[in-house]
């Protein structure tokens, strides 16, 4: 039998999936991530233009909170679209 190798990140899942660490979740509350996920589904390329300031004041604001640029982005429209 093939013996498989885990990341460091495998190894320290699976160490707290075997220590009890994770909770079942309901069928309620899954369907409800899934949901909310659908929704987050991005289906639609677009282009725009914007300027240089604007686009780096935005990068930065994204590396400050750990995201993307463009999942920044994405989020605002969304948030905006609502």
């Amino acid at each position: 039998m093939k013996k498989i190798r885990l990341t460091k990140e495998e190894k320290k899942i699976e160490n707290s999936l075997l220590a009890g660490e994770y909770q079942k979740v309901t069928r309620k509350l899954l369907d409800g991530v899934s949901k909310a996920l659908a929704a987050r589904k991005k289906d639609y390329i677009m282009t725009i233009r914007l300027s240089s300031t604007d686009i780096q004041r935005i990068k930065s604001k994204a590396k400050r909170l750990g995201v993307r640029y463009q999942s920044f982005i994405s989020e605002i429209l969304h948030q905006i679209a609502r």
